[in-house]
């Protein structure tokens, strides 16, 4: 859609040559309308994604091991680590709805965004220098023949403090960085819109390469006990993408805040309760609106009426009290409880994605399981080539393989294909109903491998490690599906949550997906703990006892695939009836005026 004519081409007295505006609205760093060739596109662009792979590598370098080091190091035995580990991760993606909303209500993307960064390189500084002084003792210890002694409640506080400040600092960060991202690029203008939607891609595949290092690099260190290290190279990393970030300042694009989200959302379910009784007009005709003009001189877009949740159009129900004023051909109310159109579809576009987000959780769950039973599975395999031992771990590597190539099929071959066919590739909604096809794969693939490990089982096992004949290497196909699924569906959510939200809620859009991940951790113990009180009667070793060869994980695997096929059909409920967000363009001058005491 079109903004104002001023964000349009537009003379320079003083100047010969023409000066192109961003249409979407976006501004430099001095305030100013951005101009398309000195700010943003592809040269901010790479910087943000250069910072996202070294921010990634930094925090997975913590993340990664961290069960190891809170079961070496600090001396948790492996049920309150894991606990901790699962905690922790949560934390990390909650905070993400803190960086969210004080992005899109006070700050704005990019001092969130350097605000949270500084704060991540402070905790990760930190747990360094924590690590290294007070829990490492003695020194070179940490590794599995090593133990470290026992340190002081003050020495773990601070550790745990340092640790939660690495949550806080990614968390809020996350969110804002892929919006940022995104910023530059101005969806109104046909390349640049393009290059928009391909940045999303890229943006998962800097994430995924970024893990690459931290998985199998820093890892390989952290395992052998060079914790200090490992931390250190994590802190300097975020502190080189700090910098990069920093570097850019001069050409970002802006788009400014919007204030507080939560007190328009109040008022419009306020101003519907108070005018029940009201009459709604057919097709919303006669709702009470402002010109898309007006919207665009506050850098937000007017949304068109839709039907649906017809409650919430009570808000904008036109209620002519004794508080109306009338002089010459203008009209003035002063109506506590009007809303504009705009308002009241900013409420029901939110709605309408709850639906589809709560979709997503389960798949969020089958993906926690790469990072927790898939390993335990694997442990539980034949994991050597000769002499030299897997780390079941670092099978994560086919996942992130599986990332880099989908990517590259999915733009380069499927996508194009599709368009040629269908006239227009695959929506963002349909690619996350594929994820969620690969996904329901990924589990069947993983039962069907545990039931063939059970086969090659050996009897008596006691430590768990080489627990069958099956090699490990049988699990890459669970791996690469998980991978494709990703690109299918985490990107595909980046992309619908970033364009369906409200002009003033884009992080909030893109802290959604952070959001799946951290109830997708939850759900998953939550399943997990209830399975195993069921599973675990009589005297039974439940479904995943401590010795696999004992119990029936692939009834797991299968039971996930189950829930997750349940979720795609209600999934594909919502998906079909779902009312994309449509915005109107600005038009001539009106020839009357309406003064509304309304806050746009």
């Amino acid at each position: 859609m079109a903004y104002l004519n001023f964000f349009k081409k537009e003379k320079i007295v003083d100047e010969s040559e023409e000066v192109e505006y961003t249409l979407d609205g976006t501004v430099d760093r001095h305030g100013n309308r951005a101009i398309r060739t000195k700010t943003g596109r592809w040269g901010p662009g790479i910087l943000i994604l250069v910072n996202q792979g070294l921010a990634t590598l930094a925090f997975f370098g913590v993340g990664v091991n961290l069960v190891l080091f809170l079961t070496r190091v600090v001396g948790l035995n492996n049920a309150d680590a894991a606990n901790n580990v699962s905690k922790w991760t949560g934390t990390v993606y909650l905070f993400s709805l803190v960086g969210a909303f004080l992005s899109d209500s006070y700050w704005g993307r990019y001092k969130t965004c350097a605000i949270f960064q500084a704060i991540f390189v402070l905790g990760l500084a930190l747990l360094s220098l924590s690590s290294y002084l007070f829990l490492l003792n003695p020194k070179g210890c940490g590794d599995e023949q090593i133990p470290c002694t026992s340190h002081s409640g003050f020495h773990v506080v601070l550790f745990y403090i340092s640790l939660y400040m690495v949550a806080l600092g990614n968390g809020g960060y996350q969110p804002n960085i892929a919006t940022f991202g995104a910023d530059q690029f101005d969806e109104e203008h046909p390349k640049e819109g393009r290059s928009k939607i391909s940045f999303f891609s890229y943006f998962y595949l800097a994430f995924n390469l970024g893990s690459l290092f931290s998985n199998t690099l820093l890892a390989y260190y952290e395992n052998a006990g060079k914790w200090a290290i490992g931390f250190c190279a994590s802190a300097t990393t975020a502190l080189m993408a700090l910098a990069l970030f920093f570097g850019g300042t001069p050409h970002y694009r802006h788009f400014k805040s919007q204030g507080n989200p939560v007190a328009r959302f109040c008022k419009v379910f306020v101003a519907a309760i108070n005018k029940w009784k009201a009459h709604v007009p057919f097709e919303g005709e006669g709702l009470y609106e402002l010109d898309a003009k007006t919207y665009s001189k506050n850098g937000r877009r007017q949304i068109s009426h839709t039907e649906g949740l017809t409650i919430l159009d009570k808000a904008a129900v036109m209620k002519y009290t004794p508080e109306r004023i009338s002089t010459n051909n203008h009209t003035k109310y002063n109506e506590r409880n009007l809303c504009t159109v705009t308002q009241v579809e900013e409420v029901k576009c939110i709605l309408r994605l709850l639906p589809i987000w709560i979709c997503t959780i389960m798949y969020s769950v089958v993906f926690t399981q790469m990072a927790s039973l898939f390993v335990e599975q694997g442990a539980a395999m034949k994991a050597t080539i000769g002499n030299f031992y897997i780390p079941p771990a670092s099978m994560s590597i086919f996942d992130i393989l599986s990332v880099v190539s989908f990517i590259f099929i999915y733009r380069r071959v499927l996508n194009p294909f599709v368009t040629r066919l269908r006239k227009r590739g695959l929506t963002e909604l349909q690619r996350m109903g594929i994820g969620l096809i690969f996904a329901i794969l990924a589990m069947i693939a993983a039962g069907t491998v545990e039931i063939f490990r059970l086969k090659f089982a050996i009897n008596d096992c006691k430590n768990c490690k080489n627990a069958s004949s099956l090699s490990i290497f049988w699990q890459i196909p669970q791996y690469m599906l998980i991978g494709a699924s990703e690109v299918f569906m985490y990107v595909g959510q980046l992309e619908f949550f970033n364009g369906q939200a409200p002009e003033g809620l884009k992080t909030f859009g893109s802290a959604l997906c952070m959001l799946s991940m951290s109830f997708g951790n939850y759900l998953s113990s939550i399943i997990v703990t209830i399975l195993m009180k069921i599973t675990t009667q009589n005297n039974m070793p439940g479904w995943i006892p401590e010795d696999l060869n004992k119990g029936h994980l692939e009834r797991f695997f299968f039971l996930l695939a189950g829930l997750t096929a349940v979720d795609f059909m209600v999934y594909l409920f919502y998906a079909s009836s779902y009312k994309y967000i449509q915005a109107e363009e600005p038009k001539g001058e009106s020839d009357g005026e309406s003064n509304i005491n309304i806050d746009v």
